[in-house]
This record gives C-alpha cells, sequence and structure tokens, in this order.
C-alpha cells in the first residue's frame, strides 16, 4: 500500500471464494515477522452461503495509512446484454485480521469501507460478498475518492440539470405546438431524464429506493427509453404515410415494450437484457429508413441524418461497454452525456421544425439587445463617459441610492470629485488617464461616493475604451457594482483580526507590530527611546466572583476608556490579557516624565467603579521597562521585562509602580525550574487525572465525571492546575497533557461503562485548550481515542469555553462539527462568562451547556442571579442538556433541580476523586497496571 497511490483496481487481485458454506477458513498473509496464522470468518447471516473474497495490504512505511475499499453497485461497464448486471449492495462485511476494524461509510451508489493500516503491519481481509459477481472493488486514498465524487457530482448535476430544462422546455412546446411529434420529442426527453437521475444515484434519493427495487427501476427505465424512441422515430418521419404496415410494425413492437415494463417487476435482468436489444434494433432500423427517406427526397429525414448517425455511434459505444470492451470510470458518464447531447439534438431539429418561418427562428434579437438584456438582467450600473464632449452618463439607480437629485452625476468626469472620498480622487484620475494616454486596457477600479447623508458607499468600476478611427478614445463605457457590503466585511474582519473584541483596544498582535517599529527606529535614531508598561488589575477574580464576567467585563471597558484619555495619539493602548493592559509610550523619554505618567494612571485605576448600585475602587500593579539597546533587542524581551516589574509590584501589596531591575530576574527560578520538572512530570508519573462526580438531579445518581489534573510534586508537594497549566500553555506541553488525560479518561470511562450498565450510559467530561482545538491533529487524536476506548458515542464529552470558541468561531465551527461526526459529545464550559453570539452558539453543535459557578452562588441578598433561570431555558430551547457548577450545599440542589437543570457538580457531592476511587464508587474492577505515559 504506497503512500503516493491515489486509486488501486483490486478486481483481478483477490482471491474469490464461493461455495464454502457459512464460515471461511483462510491463511493469512505473512507479516514481517513471516509468521503465517490462519483465520475463520462466519457469515453476518446464517445459511446464506455467500461468496468471499480475500486481500491483504503491508504498509512498509512508517506512517499511518488510511484508505477506502469502493465496491459500486452498479457499472455499466461488461453489465452484460442478455440477464445483465443491474447492480446491487457487492459486500455484506469485511473482517480484518488485526488493527482496525473497518468501517462502513454511508453511500448509496457504492459500498465504501475505511481501512486503518498502522506503520510496518500485514493486515489480510476477508469481504463477504451479497451476489456472487463483483464487477469492480478498488482502493482509494480518501481525499482522492472524495475529489472524484465532488467532480462527478458536479458533472451529474450539469447532466440532469440539462436533460430537465430540455425535457420541461420541449413540454411547453408541446402545449404551445400541438402537433405529434412534440409529445413525442418531450416523452423522449422525460424518458432520457428518468434514465440519467437513476443512472447517476439521484432518482434514489427522490423516492427514497431501497434493496433490489432500484434493479427494477432501471430496467423500467431502459424500456422505456427503447419504447419513447420508438415512438419518436414513428412520430418525426410520419411512418404512417409511407405505409400502412408501419403503424402495425410499430403498434405491435410498443405493446411488446409495454409488457417488458410489467416483467421488470418479476424478472429485471430479462426484461432489461430484451430492452438493450431492442434499443440497438431501433437505433439500427432506424437508421436505415432515415437514409432511405432522404433518397427518396424527406426533408425531415435528410435533417435528421447527423442526429440519429451520432445515436448509432452511441449504440455501438454503448455496446462496446457493456460486453467489457470499453471500460474505466469515465466511460458510463460520458455516454450519459452523450445520450443527452443526442436528445438535445434532437430537440433543436424539433425546434427547427416547429418554428421554421417565425421571427425566433430566425434570430430577430440582435447581439446589441441581447447584451442590453444581460445587463440589465445583472443588476450593475451602467458607466459612460463622452470623453469628447466630457460627459458622463450614469444610471439613475445611482443616484437613488445617494439620495442625489437625477442629472447630478451627469455631466464632466472631473465633477465627480465632489461625491469622491478624498482619498479616491487620485486613482480615479490616474485611471481614466491612462486609459486615454494608452488608447487600450481595462479599469478595474474601486471608490467611495458620498451619499446626501454623508456615510460612503463603495462600487466597482469595470470598463473599457472605445477607440474612434482616428485611434482617439472617444468613450470610456462599463459598469458599476454596488459593493459596500463586501467592503464592509472586510473592514470589519481586517479590525477583529487585531483588536480586542470587548474593548476594542488592540491586541496583542498589533501591540508587538508597533513595538518592533519602535524598536527599529530607535536603533536608527539615539534620540528615541520607546517605554513599554505593563498594568496587571490587583483582584480582579474577587469582581468576576461578585458581580460575575458581565460585571467583570463593564470594569475592563470603563478601564480602557480611562486609559485611553491619558496616552497620547503617537502611543500605543493594547489589551494584553484578560485583565492586563500595555503601553508602548513613545511620547515622553525623560525618566522624571514617564513616572508622572506611571503615576497618573495609578490614580487613575483607584477612581472608584460603579456596577449594580454598588461602589468599589480597583488598584493596579504597574510594571516599566526602559529601552536598553543592550538587552532589549526583541520586542518580546521589553513585555517580559515590564511584566516581571508588575509581578514584582502585585508581590509588595499591588497599587504601586515598579521600574524593571536586572535583580528580577533572579526571582523567577523557581518558575523555570518548574517548568523543567513539568518537562519530566509524565514520564514520571507525577501527573495523575481526578475526577470530580456529576450528579443527576432527578434521582442523585452518578451521571459522569470531569476529569481534572492533579501534579504531585516532589518538592513542592501535589500542584492543583492554576499552578502549573499556564506554564504548560507557554511552553507547549499542554498537547501532551491534554493527549494524556483524553486516553486515560476514555480508558476509565469504558471501564465505569462496563461495570454499570445504565440508560443512559455514564459519561465524562474532558477540558480542551486553544492549542489542542487549534492542532490539526486532534481530530485524529479523537479518533484513535474513541476506537482504542470503545465507549459508547456521545459520552466522552470535550470541553471548550466560549472565549475559546469564539476566538475564532468558523474555524471552530467546523472542527466542532468534525469532533462530533467521530462520536464525541461536546459541552460549553462556563456559559455565560464570555462574548459569544447567540447566532454562533445556534451553530455550534454543543450537547450540553455547563453554568459557570458565578451565576449559580447566591448573591449578598441570599438570592440567586435571575439569568440563572433565563440560561437553563435558553439551554433547553436549543435542545442541550444543562450542568450546573459550584452546587454546595443541599440547598443548592434542590433549587437548581427546581429551576430545570438536569446535572450538577460541586462539593455538595463530594471532592475530586483518584481513579480507583472513582472505579469503586461505581462498581469498576481495580485498574490493571499499565506502562507510564511516555
Amino acid at each position: 500500500m504506497p503512500l503516493d497511490s491515489k486509486a488501486i483496481d483490486l478486481t483481478n487481485m483477490v482471491e474469490r471464494y464461493s461455495g464454502e458454506g457459512d464460515r471461511l477458513q483462510v491463511s493469512t498473509a505473512p507479516g514481517s515477522d513471516g509468521i503465517v496464522r490462519r483465520i475463520e470468518v462466519s457469515a453476518v447471516q446464517a445459511g446464506t452461503q455467500p461468496a468471499w473474497i480475500v486481500f491483504a495490504f503491508t504498509n512498509d512505511t512508517s506512517e499511518q495509512i488510511e484508505r477506502l475499499i469502493v465496491a459500486p453497485h452498479f457499472r455499466l461497464s461488461g453489465s452484460g446484454v442478455i440477464w445483465p448486471d443491474l447492480g446491487a449492495s457487492r459486500i455484506s462485511a469485511i473482517t480484518a485480521s488485526q488493527g482496525f476494524p473497518p468501517e462502513r461509510e454511508e453511500n448509496a451508489e457504492a459500498d465504501v469501507f475505511r481501512l486503518t493500516l498502522d506503520p510496518g503491519t500485514t493486515v489480510t481481509y476477508v469481504a463477504e460478498l451479497r451476489t456472487p459477481n463483483l464487477p469492480q472493488i478498488y482502493l482509494w486514498e480518501p481525499d482522492a475518492y472524495k475529489d472524484k465524487v465532488t467532480s462527478f457530482t458536479l458533472y451529474k448535476g450539469i447532466v440532469i440539470g440539462i436533460a430537465g430544462l430540455l425535457a420541461l422546455f420541449l413540454t411547453i412546446v408541446f402545449v404551445v405546438k400541438g402537433a405529434v411529434i412534440f409529445p413525442a420529442a418531450a416523452a423522449l426527453a422525460w424518458a432520457v431524464l428518468a434514465y440519467v437521475c437513476i443512472d447517476f444515484g439521484f432518482w434514489s434519493k427522490l423516492v427514497g429506493i431501497e434493496g433490489d427495487s432500484d434493479r427494477v427501476w432501471r430496467a423500467g427505465a431502459e424500456t422505456v427509453l427503447a419504447a419513447t424512441l420508438l415512438v419518436f422515430l414513428f412520430a418525426y418521419l410520419n411512418l404512417n404515410r409511407w405505409h400502412v404496415r408501419a403503424s402495425h410494425v410499430t403498434a405491435v413492437w410498443l405493446l411488446f415494450l409495454c409488457a417488458l415494463v410489467g416483467l421488470a417487476v418479476y424478472d429485471a435482468p430479462v426484461a432489461a437484457g430484451v430492452a438493450r436489444i431492442s434499443l440497438a434494433a431501433i437505433a439500427a432500423a432506424g437508421f436505415i429508413l432515415v437514409i432511405y427517406l432522404s433518397t427518396l427526397g424527406s426533408d425531415r429525414a435528410i435533417m435528421l441524418i447527423p442526429t440519429w448517425f451520432l445515436l448509432l455511434v452511441w449504440i455501438i459505444a454503448a455496446g462496446y461497454t457493456v460486453t467489457g470492451s470499453l471500460t474505466g470510470d469515465l466511460v458510463s458518464p460520458a455516454l450519459i452525456g452523450g445520450l443527452v447531447l443526442i436528445v438535445m439534438l434532437i430537440g433543436f431539429t424539433v425546434m427547427q421544425i416547429a418554428f421554421a418561418g417565425s421571427g425566433l427562428g430566425h434570430g430577430s434579437v440582435s447581439d446589441s439587445e441581447r447584451r442590453a438584456l444581460a445587463l440589465t438582467g445583472s443588476g450593475d450600473i451602467v458607466f459612460d463617459w463622452d470623453v469628447v464632449s466630457d460627459r458622463v452618463y450614469a444610471s439613475p439607480e445611482v443616484e437613488i441610492m445617494l439620495g442625489l437629485k437625477r442629472g447630478t452625476l451627469e455631466g464632466p468626469a472631473a465633477g465627480w470629485f465632489d461625491v469622491l472620498h478624498p482619498f479616491d480622487r487620485d486613482r480615479y484620475t490616474s485611471c481614466l488617464d491612462a486609459v486615454l494616454e494608452q488608447r487600450r486596457g481595462r479599469i478595474s477600479l474601486d471608490f467611495r461616493l458620498r451619499a446626501v447623508d454623508g456615510h460612503y458607499f463603495w462600487f466597482h468600476m469595470k470598463a473599457r475604451p472605445v477607440v474612434g478611427a482616428d485611434g482617439e478614445v472617444i468613450r470610456v463605457i462599463g459598469t458599476l457594482s454596488d459593493i459596500t457590503e463586501t467592503k464592509t466585511s472586510e473592514e470589519r474582519l481586517l479590525h477583529d483580526a487585531v483588536h480586542d473584541n470587548l474593548t476594542g483596544l488592540p491586541n496583542r498582535e498589533i501591540f508587538f507590530d508597533r513595538l518592533d517599529a519602535a524598536l527599529a527606529q530607535a536603533q536608527s535614531d539615539r534620540d528615541m527611546r520607546p517605554t513599554v508598561i505593563a498594568i496587571d488589575i490587583d483582584r480582579f477574580r474577587q469582581v468576576n466572583e461578585a458581580f460575575g464576567m458581565p460585571g467583570g467585563d463593564s470594569v475592563l471597558l470603563t478601564i480602557a476608556r480611562r486609559l485611553t484619555r491619558l496616552i497620547k495619539p503617537q502611543d500605543t493602548l493594547s489589551r494584553l490579557s484578560s485583565d492586563e493592559f500595555g503601553i508602548i509610550l513613545i511620547s515622553e523619554s525623560d525618566s522624571n516624565a514617564i513616572i508622572q505618567v506611571a503615576d497618573a494612571l495609578r490614580r487613575t485605576l483607584l477612581t472608584p467603579v460603579t456596577i449594580n448600585d454598588r461602589e468599589f475602587a480597583l488598584t493596579g500593579s504597574i510594571g516599566i521597562a526602559l529601552y536598553d539597546p543592550q538587552i532589549h533587542r526583541r520586542r518580546e524581551d521589553m513585555l517580559k521585562d515590564a511584566t516581571l516589574a508588575s509581578s514584582h509590584a502585585k508581590k509588595f501589596g499591588g497599587n504601586r509602580v515598579e521600574f524593571f531591575r536586572p535583580g528580577m530576574r533572579s526571582q523567577q527560578t523557581d518558575r523555570l525550574a518548574l517548568e523543567t520538572d513539568l518537562r519530566r512530570a509524565l514520564e514520571r508519573g507525577e501527573i495523575k487525572p481526578v475526577f470530580q462526580p456529576i450528579v443527576r438531579l432527578e434521582d442523585r445518581t452518578i451521571a459522569g465525571f470531569e476529569a481534572l489534573l492533579r501534579w504531585d510534586h516532589p518538592r513542592f508537594g501535589r500542584l492543583n492546575p492554576a499552578d502549573f497549566i499556564p506554564i504548560a500553555e507557554e511552553t507547549g506541553l499542554i498537547i501532551d497533557l491534554g493527549i494524556f488525560v483524553l486516553e486515560r479518561t476514555a480508558r476509565e470511562l469504558a471501564a465505569w461503562q462496563r461495570a454499570l450498565d445504565v440508560t443512559p450510559p455514564i459519561f465524562a467530561s474532558v477540558n480542551v485548550s486553544s492549542r489542542q482545538l487549534l492542532r490539526h491533529d486532534l481530530l485524529n487524536d479523537v479518533k484513535a481515542v474513541m476506537t482504542r476506548s470503545g465507549v459508547h458515542r456521545g459520552t466522552l464529552k470535550l470541553e471548550l469555553t466560549e472565549s475559546l470558541v469564539m476566538e475564532n468561531p468558523e474555524y471552530a465551527t467546523q472542527i466542532l462539527q468534525r469532533i462530533r461526526e467521530l462520536g464525541a459529545g461536546l459541552a460549553l464550559d462556563d456559559f455565560g462568562t464570555g462574548h459569544s453570539s447567540l447566532a454562533y452558539l445556534q451553530r455550534f453543535p454543543f450537547d450540553t451547556i455547563k453554568i459557570d459557578k458565578s451565576f449559580v452562588r447566591p448573591d449578598a441578598r441570599g438570592a440567586r442571579p435571575t439569568i440563572l433561570r433565563s440560561i437553563v431555558s435558553l439551554a433547553h430551547d436549543l435542545g442541550m442538556e444543562v450542568v450546573a457548577e459550584g452546587a454546595e450545599t443541599e440547598s443548592d440542589t434542590i433549587e437548581l433541580y427546581q429551576l430545570g437543570c438536569e446535572y450538577a457538580q460541586g462539593y455538595a457531592f463530594g471532592q475530586p476523586i483518584s481513579a480507583l476511587e472513582a472505579r469503586k464508587l461505581v462498581g469498576a474492577p481495580p485498574e490493571e497496571p499499565v506502562a507510564r505515559a511516555s
């Protein structure tokens, strides 16, 4: 199984077995160790005595390989003429000798199984066939197969659309023109449409075909196609006028084909075989009749010669295909497209007869009229500049849009300066001048026009010059399109990419960009001495706990507005994280002036803030890093030093200003040591998962657990996640920690579910960090864990916070949807503490909402926040279950149940417990010894 192969035809490479009964014993292919094993496979249903195929794959690469086994239900190539193979489900099941079991994927047109082959392994597969005949079996690379299906889907849609429009148009012509030739042509077109829909699998989606009924429909469609072709030939050539026997032969033949339609219900292969022979006979006899009548001077016969010749060629090609002489995936779609093309030519021939002598048939619509109609249909605005008289004409729509009087924009080209945005005038003039000078080219220009109320609309101009007989430009003509919404969306995306969503301040990216520019300027200008100020709000967590996240957001907005008033235009204020702000101070370089600015910032933070009629004062720890060209060569160095100074200020109680001193770095030794120890903690088995129970409030039974991490440090003792998770986030070790807790939790969950067979099954929740969500390997990690553990679908839940998914909602929506398809559950953690949009919340495929404990705990008056009931109702309206965090007392539990919460977790139900204690709690056997994570 090579990595670079897109598709391999296995049809002639498999070993076939029949007459083996319901059990098949085969020897496996020798692996890398040379050992040959014997395996036995039983039929899915006893007594069926199926046919079997056996094949083996070797992965001699160092990578895991995924491939698709594809067995099409129907193939026109090689289907046969007598008792043709009309398609059926080919493979019942595939059994692997080792490794991942093949997974059947839903597909209406083929049996598709996904195989996973580990590096350096040889796996033997035994496939049980539903029918003895297996016309084709392919090994596909998943993306290549997806691309193939996608490309054919577009082609199929186009062909079906053309066939449908053709049938509909010919039916309309039949209504307008009552001659018998038109219903015959329309019937042929509808028959071809039905045949195309069945062959392309669209008919099964439309009427819900199941089982062997697809064969009946296919045989019926081929029979009806032969019958309608016979009727069209009879009606078009007026055979009843040439000989009375023609009517008799046609009637008998038609009755015979109608009987075949009934036969298709009982024996579809026989009916299809006779229909194919009849279709070839009609084409051959029709060609002889057309040639014969052409020699007699029949105009209709002469007009039909090219089309019927193509039909005869099509019949010959189809014959080679069904007998197996022509093979390939493109043959069948090409034949179907050719059949639609032939019917289209027949339709054109009929149209020529129908409208002979009419104005439409002679093309009374001129090319200029067609262009005018096309322009009107596009909705674009006409722009026409008469260069000689210097007069511009624009469609009235643009003046209506801008609220201008009719004729305001008609006049000299320079007259548009009054409504053009000042920044766009030079580009507008340059484009027009360039066209006049070069006397060729195209204009593609975006500019803004001012409306009466003062705001601007964006327009896109596409125009080209018209050159006169003297070689000079006499006109510039084109169109204007309103692109205001597109430009607004682009500006919003650009703004959101470099600004904080809450405060509107520049984010960390633009902060570093401007700091880079300041440092680069400082290296060339000695008078330039940028200063970085880091501001950390003291005890901001207490604000969130007292007033909830909405109250904390209000405080941050107030602080951002106040700090903005203190800095000058050349300075930069940025929000670096939740309660940290950064300032690039360029307007001041003197130390005394910098101290005054810092003190003003400190006093501003002391100004009381009012929330919910309560007034309180905040303080801030302010760190200052002065520019030193010897140590501040990188932007990270300056911000790190300023942050270090602010941390030093916080250690001394906050509400103070500290300048960075090199001695502060030595105080970070413990943190560096902790980071070093963290890299080996997993290998040493020091980090272990603990599990906090989640209780079903209805009956107080264990519904699940949330997995948490604890670090038993050899020197510092047991550490909570808050002590080491931030370090893991910064160093990237959070990826290894995430995979570790995911695998351990899935293993424990499988043991719980085996011991506690209840409905619904017990579940477990695992938190996901931002680094994990942004990794492309997250999907593979989840799939591997789900496959190895065998837990019930939807019971291993991944918890993500609102702020995490809203960092990139479009990307998060796609990733979460694919995680959900893999069988994992999704829980929205700390709901109500972020800034998610309800519109996005409806799009995220979460099945559980976890309410933050700030909404569960009673306020100072002993009452719970009124928004709690609204959150529970909103979750239920969205079809989600609710888990309330922070339940600490019996009264909490009772009130949460009355509010409609399904689950709760908190100290009211116990502290987080070890994996062994969790197993004892659910009655699972003790854990078997396992190797430590590496």
